[in-house]
């Protein structure tokens, strides 16, 4: 095949398709697998990790966003633990602040990442199943700004996962504009929630989860937990009806 041969381009990009979607595979994979197990490590080591922030006034905020976006990205930490993080360390509002520039890195460098590697192999796949292609024909295909409403409603439930939903948009074919518009105003509210009960949490003194549990008893740790439930499974269910009436709830 000559360098300048151009009518082989296509049949040598169609014979690496598996091999991408494969690719996607694996990394839908492991991003399924490790933000649980690395979340709960970052909790239990929240007063370690929370001591070595606090040690650096004038580059540990920094170090706190660029990890988050790197390792939120990448998906080797879930955005919740780390909004938890910020918040116990950073306070309520710069720790909201934080997490959101953290949060929005790790959405761009997981949403291009997830396009790089996939190069759009893995649209024709998805389209092999009819509820997967009204869904990314919905995404794809309508205007800019539905594509960000949209967005912004699968974004909003707490329980949508992070790295994996930049893994489908991205190999999708989902313009960056709307994704990263829907991702920030979608996460955000709770962002803030989580950041701010983790604020108050750290007010009480205590050093971390282990110490706070032991100081305020299991009692009072579980009503704060419950009223944080409740919030987020507000915020869920808004999500699920809007997500209905627009034809892509279940």
């Amino acid at each position: 095949m000559r360098l300048n041969d151009q009518s082989a381009v296509p049949s040598l990009l169609h014979q690496l398709a598996p091999w991408r979607q494969k690719a996607v595979f694996v990394i839908g994979a492991l991003w399924i697998t490790l933000p649980p197990l690395m979340g709960f490590w970052l909790i239990a080591q929240l007063g370690p990790v929370g001591d070595w922030l606090r040690e650096r006034p004038e580059d540990g905020l920094a170090i706190f966003i660029a990890v988050f976006a790197v390792t939120s990205g990448l998906g080797l930490l879930p955005t919740y633990a780390q909004a938890i993080l910020g918040g116990w360390v950073f306070g309520a509002t710069t720790g909201s602040t934080a997490a959101m520039c953290g949060l929005m890195g790790g959405a761009a460098i997981g949403f291009f990442l997830a396009r790089f590697v996939s190069g759009g192999a893995i649209v024709a796949l998805v389209d092999k199943y009819p509820k997967g292609a009204v869904i990314r024909k919905a995404l794809v295909e309508s205007s800019q700004r539905r594509t960000f409403l949209l967005i912004l409603l699968l974004r909003l439930p707490p329980n949508s996962p992070f790295a994996i939903a930049n893994l489908a948009m991205g190999a999708a074919g989902v313009h960056p504009v709307p994704l990263l518009a829907g991702t920030a105003i979608g996460m955000l509210p709770r962002t803030i929630i989580t950041c701010t009960a983790a604020a108050t949490a750290a007010s009480t003194g205590a050093r971390d989860i282990q110490q706070l549990v032991v100081e305020k008893g299991w009692i009072g740790v579980a009503i704060g937990f419950g009223a944080l439930l409740i919030a987020m499974m507000i915020i869920a269910a808004v999500a699920r009806k809007a997500l209905r009436s627009a034809g892509l709830g279940s």
